[in-house]
Order: C-alpha cells, then structure tokens, then sequence
C-alpha cells in the first residue's frame, strides 16, 4: 500500500490502546500489553501487527491487517500471517496454551455496496466441514464521519476523508479536533500526515485533499514542514513523486520519483535512528529491499531493528516475499 501503509503502521504503533478497542466489546475491559516480537516474527515481519491483550483478565492476540482493498489474496495473507504468528506463540511458551488470536483487516478502499462483516480462507475439501480462518473485516471507508468519530480515539481520526459523507465542513471539524485532543505537536503533525496521505486513497471521489491541505495550513502554520517526522516526510515523499511523473507525462517517470522518494523517506529513518547517514552501500541495500519486500516491511526494520542488529540485516542478502 505504499505512503498509506507506511503511515497507519507508524500511527498504530504509537497508539495501541486506541487500536484495540475498537475491536474489543465495548464495556470489557482491556488491557495492551505490547507488540509480539519473537524469533518467528522477526523472520515473517509484518506480523509485528500483533498484539497481545488481556481481555476480562484473559490473554488474547489481536492481529490487524491494514488493506487497501479486500483483494481475493487477503483471506490467503492472513491465514498464512495467522501460521506464522501461531508458530511465534507455542515457540515463545512450549507447553502453554496459545491464546486466543483475532484478525482484523481495517480496508480503506472498494466496492460501494457494503462489505461483508466477516471474512474466510477455507482449506477443507469441497463438501466437507468448514477448516481454515474466519475474520472480521473493518471497510473503514464505508463508515461515516460521525462513526469514525464515536470510538473516542484521534487515531481514527485520521480515516475521516475515507468516510462515504466526508466533507470540506466535516473534516474542518476532525481538523480542530486533532488540533485539541493531540497530545503534542509532533503527535499533531503525525496526525495530520496521516490524514491528508488517506485523502489521496479517495475512494468515494470526494477530492478533497487541497482542501484539507489548506485546511491544516491555516490550523498549523508550518508545521509539518518543522516537525522531522515521519509522516512529513512522506507527504513530501509523495508530492515529489507525483511532480515528477507530472513533467515527465509518463508512468515510468512517476514510479521512478515515488521510488526515489521513498528511499529518501527510508534512509532519513535510518539516520534517526542509527545518529548517521547511510552508507552508500546500506543505502543500496534499502533500495532493493523497498523493491523487494515492499517499503513498509523496511520501515518496520527501521523502527524495531537496534543500532548493530540493524546494520547486519541491511548486510544481508534481500529476502524476497
């Protein structure tokens, strides 16, 4: 999913809590305990989509999958996610029970006519009972404003401009809230990043992404521009991308700027991180891992992966998906 994916995992990792309640029974209470990180999922990284719960005082796993469309592959990508992710669990407690493991695809994007609740990957044969997965399915963008604005979080803020009914006034609205309820300038500019990277996805053909543009402009002065965080850096990343493919009137020109682009997004994360530019060579390296394994896998290294762990894996030969 490009920008867009790059940009809900980074939101999702700050703020877990509001992540999982929407998906747990209003009125039970929950409790985050963290991330799932193990030797399996280290291997199989997108599964850093996990998170490990206590519901009603009971271990559970919640997984979320962040789709631009409920394409026919979904139902495959989770239930092999769901594979790995078992495996990562019985590893980390032999003997123990696994707990009990939700998936969630939150889709941004697709058909008008309502999406189902619920998803499946069936592998039984034909005629037989029901093997394989069952999840739910979050088609975010066939919700309202007002539905996106009652799970009480600013991370669902951010899915404002998917909604079916959004507009300029509505999301002026979502724009102040965010302004009042951020808990910090730097949150402020992530979540107005995010924001204005979910106008481009536009499913309902609001066009309302110059607006909103605008909209922040007058609400925050500069902000994005002085904030050094990563949803800066993709808006930037985009708009660079879109103005080349623009002069050179060719789709070949476009994706060569998306792709510079976002390589300058990847290694400026690297330098956060690591207190230094990348080498050339590591920079190579970041390249054909963006090409090869998608450019969200990557910024999930960048963010989780440790000052030497980090540089061995870039020294590594790419792993293809």
């Amino acid at each position: 999913m490009g920008d867009a994916d790059i940009t809900l995992r980074h939101l999702a990792r700050r703020r877990p809590d509001d992540l999982a309640r929407a998906f747990v029974s209003e009125g039970r209470p929950v409790e985050v305990l963290g991330w799932i990180d193990s030797q399996v999922t280290n291997i199989e990284r997108r599964l850093d989509k996990a998170l490990r719960l206590r519901v009603d005082g009971e271990p559970r796993v919640l997984h979320v999958e962040f789709c631009f469309a409920l394409r026919d592959d979904v139902p495959d990508r989770v239930f092999e996610y769901l594979g790995f992710l078992f495996a990562a669990l019985r590893i980390e407690a032999p003997g123990e029970p696994v707990p009990p493991i939700e998936s969630v695809a939150v889709v941004l994007s697709g058909r008008r006519r309502r999406l189902p609740a619920t998803g499946q990957r069936r592998t039984a044969w034909p005629g037989r009972p029901f093997s394989g997965t069952h999840f739910r399915v979050d088609a975010v963008y066939q919700r309202t404003v007002g539905e996106l604005r009652a799970r009480g979080s600013v991370l669902w803020l951010v899915f404002a401009p998917l909604a079916r009914n959004a507009t300029a006034d509505a999301l002026r609205e979502v724009v102040a809230e965010i302004h009042a309820r951020a808990a910090s300038a730097e949150e402020r500019a992530e979540l107005y990043a995010a924001l204005l990277v979910m106008a481009t996805v536009d499913p309902w053909g609001h066009n309302l992404r110059k607006e909103l543009v605008m909209m922040v402009e007058d609400k925050e002065e500069g902000l994005l521009r002085r904030t050094p965080i990563i949803g800066e850096l993709i808006i930037e990343a985009e708009r660079r991308g879109e103005e080349r493919g623009e002069q050179r009137g060719e789709q070949r020109g476009e994706r060569r700027g998306e792709e510079k682009a976002i390589a300058e997004l990847l290694g400026r994360l690297f330098a956060r991180r690591i207190g230094r530019r990348p080498t050339a060579e590591e920079e190579r390296s970041i390249v054909e891992r963006a090409r090869a394994i998608g450019p969200g896998e990557v910024e999930d290294a960048l963010l989780d992966l440790e000052g030497e762990a980090l540089i061995r894996w870039l020294a590594e030969p790419t792993r293809r998906s």
